[in-house]
């Protein structure tokens, strides 16, 4: 009796060394319920600020990333009133002009833009990808894959890094937008000019008229995504991201994807309705935006 149990038990330990590392997908919201950093052989020691060593790195990566988008959320806030819902309230660029003028040097200026603007992107974006690399990295060596070449894990098919959520990839085509609107409007002034105490609104619809493709081609594909990045990355912070075929997560999708579309067709009326549509500066101010649009590369291709 014992030597069948013996055998079988060394059947199992042999089968169980021939089994090849395949890591189980598993939805992204779990993020910190599914990656738990590998234990240490050292005990857990405390921090100088009394901080537990318990917690590892993906929950101070999830944190910051987290808390990098509430911040950002400061300045989107003034940003979408001043460009998108005052002009939809006053029905005038100038009128609306005057409120962005008057507003937007309390966030663009020092210390408040870095700290709600700068700071806060830079955190989301690589600790995001930070993050990945961490749980890539965390399923290499839980599924004994560390060893093996490239190579090795391309022929066995091995899926290491972590399955791609509609927000991540949202995100990741959103930075280059958001890179080309900061250029655009922050960067070039700054380099050419000084600063961007003359580029406002009416420096947004002289684009629109003069380069129209681009401009609709860029702000159409900047609000719808960042509409639904902005919806999708609050329902994950709060849970409510939908997991399963059942009727409440069918439901939940459509009421997520509903909420975007409310919101982008809200940004769209004032941004694209109201200031894309004023039209182009026929004076010595539209001569100056030509100088600063001529700046910008490809633009005219």
């Amino acid at each position: 009796m014992e030597r069948r149990d013996s055998t079988a038990s060394q059947d199992t330990f042999i089968s169980m060394q021939q089994l090849e590392p395949s890591p189980i997908e598993s939805p992204e919201e779990n993020i910190e319920k599914q990656l738990h950093d590998l234990p240490s052989s050292s005990p857990p020691r405390a921090g100088t600020l009394g901080l537990s060593g318990s917690h590892g790195v993906a929950y101070y990566l999830t944190r910051l990333q987290k808390y990098s988008s509430y911040v950002f959320t400061i300045y989107t806030s003034f940003h979408l009133a001043n460009t998108s819902l005052l002009p939809l309230l006053t029905r005038s660029l100038p009128e609306s002009e005057t409120y962005l003028l008057l507003t937007r040097p309390y966030y663009q200026s020092f210390p408040l833009e870095p700290l709600l603007i700068t700071l806060p992107i830079a955190t989301h974006i690589l600790s995001g990808v930070a993050l990945r690399i961490h749980r890539r990295n965390a399923n290499l060596a839980r599924y004994g894959a560390a060893g093996l070449s490239v190579s090795d894990r391309l022929q066995r098919r091995l899926k290491v890094w972590p399955k791609v959520s509609w927000s991540s990839a949202s995100g990741y085509i959103l930075a280059p937008l958001v890179l080309g609107h900061a250029f655009a409007n922050r960067i070039l002034p700054w380099v050419y000019e000084g600063g961007s105490s003359g580029v406002g609104l009416g420096f947004v619809s002289h684009g629109f008229a003069k380069h129209p493709f681009v401009a609709w081609t860029g702000y159409t594909a900047l609000i719808s995504i960042a509409a639904g990045h902005f919806v999708w990355g609050a329902a994950r912070w709060n849970g409510w991201v939908p997991v399963g075929t059942s009727k409440k997560a069918k439901r939940r999708w459509w009421v997520l994807n509903g909420v975007s579309v409310l919101f982008a067709g809200l940004w769209a009326a004032g941004g694209l309705g109201v200031v894309a549509r004023f039209g182009r500066d026929d004076t010595w101010v539209g001569k100056g935006y030509d100088v600063l649009y001529s700046k910008i590369p490809m633009l005219d291709l």
